[in-house]
């Protein structure tokens, strides 16, 4: 599955240790869709990913994704994991408008 959009939030790098003794890590990013009922999604990125797709806030951004649902003590919790993110464009901030000190220069 694909879908398009713009990052509007990055959340903290999270990481672990497996079974096994390897270590891991995670990140989540909100994607904001376009149009008239624009909707945000909560996406995951995993290990080398993270680095790979340089996914930074404001990046305009498609994903190629997996939702993956698990049942836990009769609840289901759903995963949104990208396997892979193409920047398709940079949202640049404005420069900073001089500051006027009032001196003559």
């Amino acid at each position: 599955m694909k879908i398009n959009g713009t990052i509007v939030a990055v959340l903290p790098v999270t990481t672990g240790e497996s079974k096994k003794g390897g270590q891991w890590k995670s990140q989540d990013y909100v994607l904001e869709t376009e149009g008239q009922y624009a909707k945000k999604v909560c996406f995951n990125l995993f290990g080398d990913l993270i680095e790979k797709s340089n996914v930074q806030m404001g990046s305009q951004v498609e994903i190629d994704f997996d939702i993956d649902s698990k049942e836990f003590n009769g609840r289901w919790f759903t995963n949104i994991k990208a396997w892979k993110v193409t920047v398709v464009g940079e949202v640049t901030a404005p420069a900073p408008a001089p500051v006027d000190s009032g001196m003559p220069f």
